[in-house]
Parts: structure tokens; C-alpha cells; sequence
């Protein structure tokens, strides 16, 4: 929330000693990497309402960018309007802006990163082995230090869905009388009419992570999802959304379209041919929830390409490209033509 143009900034700081404390996806509790020092997220939160501090901020120079104070070195910081969670550059202080998740904003549930940074650089690592062509600069430890666990703003929705489809279809059977055969073909009308309740459909509402990349992540399991708390985000970043739900109902519904059709049509078997003639979709929105969802990020460029490495903060799926090294393809080549070459001159020999 704002008060008296102030912005509210939260920090998690140790009862034991006063470093700040983060969130730790392998024991899912708060811990002070200090002092060693765990609590669960209930209970910083419980801490903080009782020691609540609010920290001053600027207004920066343009408009969609703010700057505020770091109260681990004083540092001023500066984000847009839609960060949530992010580090001071200068000390790596973990900082929470609390207004960027307030009032409408608040999300109302969050999946906590279960893969740790480490895991992530491992798994990244493992990934770029797989390509065999890929520069050395992906693998290298500055590059590898650049991962990135993010909190990305979703969209879940519930829907009931109704399809109904006529089809024309056809059943072929062939039978043979001494040096005859005969082909018998039956045509059917085919009705379908099939409901069903799909919960939790995933769009994401971040500008900034491409469509595509988010939902070749999923699926993400909904059976350790939690009530939002502000103290899973310390040591990540996080963003608010940029698309309200309303906006990003049309995404939701196409994909909850297809699923219904898809389910439809696969009660239509035992055919020989079937052509869909007319088809009606109704759909009906019951809730649409505001969550946050992990995911470890790396953007890299090579040779003037963006390339994108993501994984799922919680299952450990990757989506990703790997670039092609023009040097390392050169040599592969030249490896291959040699021994190619060498083995036509051996049996050249033995013929010979």
C-alpha cells in the first residue's frame, strides 16, 4: 500500500542476529544464511506485523521507473511499476516492495520454488552437454551465475465447458464369394454431447515472458500450491502482472475450447472415416485466480540472437534453444570429411 507517498518495503530480518532472511525451496522455511537461523513463513510473517518498518523513496526522473532505499547499504534502487521482489545491486540485499503486491494486486496463492539455485546451474549445465555444438561461453561460470529464480504472475481460471459435434461417418467392410469381392459401406450420423469442468487453466500475465515459452512449462502441480505470503518471495524476484484477467480471458478460453473438442471427438471411435460437420462450444468462467508460479530464468545473446533458457521452479522442466558454435561446427566437420577420407583411402587400398 502507499501511504503519504511513501512506499512500503519489506524485509525479513533474523531474530537471532538481524541478517536478512530468505526463503529456502529445499526446506520451505524462511532461513538466515547468517546464522543458520529457520522459521516458517507464518511465523516471519507473525515477526514482521509486529515490527512493521516502512522505508522513504523517490520519485525517479520518468515516470514508469521509482526509486527506493535499501536498508541494507542505503543504496538507491531503481525498478519499474511492476516489480515485486528484487536484490540491491550493490549489496545483494534481498528486498520485497510490498504496495506492487497490495489491495487487488495480492496475489491470492503461490507454488514456492522447490529447485534451489545450485540445482538449477546443474541442471542448466546438464542441459547444455545435451548440444553437442554449443559455445563455451553457455557453460562458463560467469554466465551460469546469471540464473535467475523468478516468481511469474498468473492467471488461473476455472471453467465449465460444453461441446457438441455432428459427424458423418462411415464403416467399411469387405467380404469375398468365390473370385468376387465385395466392399459394404455403412454411413452413420454421429451426435456427441459431452461436458466437462476444467480448474486451474494457466495463462501467464507477465508482458515480458513470452506466451509460448510459459506454457511448453507446464504443467505445474496444483497439489502444493499455498496461500499467498509475501515471505515466499524473499531471494527471488517476482513481478506483478501486466494483463488483467479479463484481458487474458480470451487466451484462457482457446485453450480450454480445444481441450473440450479434443475430449469430444475422442468418444467417436470405431469408424472408418469421420468428417465433423457442424460443432458448438459453450463455455462458462467461474473463477479466475491471481497466482504466483516459480521459474529459474537465463537470457543470453549470441551473435547478435537473444536466446532464452527457462526452467519450472518446481518441477525441473526445461524450455530452451541452444545456439550452434560456427567454430566448434568447423571442427566437427573437418573430423568427420577426415576420417571419411581416410577410410575411402583404405579400401581403395584393399581393392587395389
Amino acid at each position: 500500500m502507499i501511504k503519504g507517498g511513501e512506499i512500503l518495503v519489506r524485509e525479513y530480518e533474523c531474530p537471532s542476529c538481524g541478517a536478512t532472511m530468505v526463503f529456502d525451496s529445499t526446506s520451505q522455511k524462511m532461513l538466515c544464511k547468517h546464522c543458520g537461523t529457520q522459521k516458517t513463513v507464518q511465523e516471519m510473517e507473525g515477526l514482521l506485523e509486529e515490527n512493521k518498518q516502512e522505508v522513504d523513496y523517490h520519485t525517479g526522473e520518468q515516470a514508469s521507473f521509482r526509486r527506493y532505499t535499501c536498508k541494507g547499504c542505503g543504496a538507491e534502487i531503481l525498478t519499474d511499476d511492476y516489480t515485486a521482489a528484487t536484490f540491491c545491486s550493490f549489496c545483494g540485499n534481498p528486498t520485497l516492495i510490498e504496495d506492487r503486491l497490495s489491495g487487488e494486486k495480492t496475489p491470492a496463492q503461490i507454488i514456492p520454488f522447490k529447485i534451489n539455485k545450485e540445482q538449477a546451474q546443474n541442471m542448466y549445465q546438464a542441459w547444455c552437454k545435451k548440444g553437442p555444438l554449443t559455445p563455451s561461453d553457455f557453460t562458463s561460470k560467469t554466465t551460469i551465475e546469471k540464473i535467475t529464480g523468478m516468481y511469474v504472475p498468473f492467471w488461473l481460471y476455472d471453467y465449465t465447458a460444453n461441446a457438441k459435434i455432428g459427424a458423418n461417418c462411415t464403416r467399411v467392410s469387405r467380404e469375398r464369394r468365390g473370385d468376387m469381392e465385395y466392399t459394404h459401406t455403412d454411413h452413420y450420423y454421429v451426435h456427441r454431447d459431452v461436458s466437462d469442468f476444467y480448474k486451474k487453466i494457466p495463462v501467464d500475465a507477465s508482458e515480458k515472458m513470452p506466451d509460448n515459452v510459459m506454457d511448453k512449462l507446464e504443467p505445474f502441480s496444483y497439489g502444493e500450491i499455498k496461500d499467498f505470503d509475501m515471505g515466499y518471495l524473499s531471494g527471488f524476484m517476482a513481478e506483478r502482472y501486466n494483463f488483467t484477467s479479463d484481458e487474458m480471458k480470451k487466451r484462457a478460453e482457446k485453450r480450454v475450447k480445444e481441450y473440450i473438442l479434443r475430449e469430444t471427438k475422442n468418444t467417436i471411435q470405431g469408424y472408418t472415416t469421420t468428417v465433423i460437420t457442424e460443432q458448438n462450444v459453450r463455455l462458462n468462467c467461474k473463477e479466475a485466480s491471481y497466482a504466483m508460479l516459480p521459474v529459474w530464468l537465463l537470457n543470453y545473446r549470441y551473435k547478435g540472437k537473444d536466446y532464452l533458457f527457462t526452467l519450472n521452479g518446481q518441477t525441473g522442466k526445461i524450455v530452451g534453444t541452444l545456439p550452434i558454435s560456427k567454430g566448434k561446427m568447423a571442427v566437427w566437420f573437418g573430423g568427420v570429411t577426415a576420417v571419411v577420407y581416410l577410410l575411402l583411402t583404405l579400401i581403395g587400398g584393399i581393392l587395389g
